[in-house]
């Protein structure tokens, strides 16, 4: 791969726009739904493994990755240097693929975490949780075919998309970190 050419498969360049699209919304909802099953569909464990305690901590550490490589993507694309602009929406999305594993993992041991702040920081922590998580369920989909249209060479439709995709993503990354920040001052 050079420098002005991005990374691309070519088995994508076959697959029509409305066949991927249709794919990435399933995939999207069948994702959703398995996190509102994991989240609420069950309680606490009863004695959860203690290794299980730091993964809101890695949790937050992966957001704040995800959130550096956007940037230092973004940056990159505006330098025209496109492989490093590649590899750098490959680490962010490395970062964001390892946190939901890892917020799967926690949330079906730990079940839902309960918010123990007052007064005024109560109504700004649920402003930025529920933004966070309405936008990371609109993100979903947005990531996946803005990665569909780069690596399928739809370079122009890849473009449109991401101009929706990086800040809601960017956003998501920094508020998973706002609200580990709360959660652990609050909690």
């Amino acid at each position: 791969m050079s420098a002005q050419s991005p990374l691309q498969i070519v088995a994508l360049r076959d697959v029509s726009a409305k066949r991927a699209l249709t794919v990435i919304l399933g995939a999207s909802a069948c994702a959703l739904a398995l996190l509102v099953v994991v989240i609420f569909g069950h309680g606490h464990a009863q004695a959860p493994p203690g290794w299980i305690a730091s993964l809101p901590a890695l949790n937050a550490g992966l957001n704040a990755t995800s959130a550096t490589f956007l940037v230092l993507a973004y940056l990159a694309v505006r330098r025209r240097d496109f492989g490093a602009h590649a590899r750098r929406m490959l680490a962010a999305l490395a970062a964001s693929s390892l946190f939901l594993v890892s917020y799967i993992v926690y949330h079906s041991v730990h079940g839902d975490s309960k918010f123990g702040g007052h007064g005024a920081v109560r109504p700004v922590y649920f402003f930025v949780l529920i933004s966070h998580v309405v936008l990371s369920a609109v993100v979903l989909p947005l990531i996946f075919s803005s990665f569909f249209f780069s690596l399928s060479g739809r370079l122009s439709s890849h473009k449109k998309v991401s101009r929706y995709t990086l800040p809601i993503w960017l956003y998501v990354s920094v508020t998973g970190v706002l609200v580990y920040a709360l959660l652990r001052a609050y909690g």
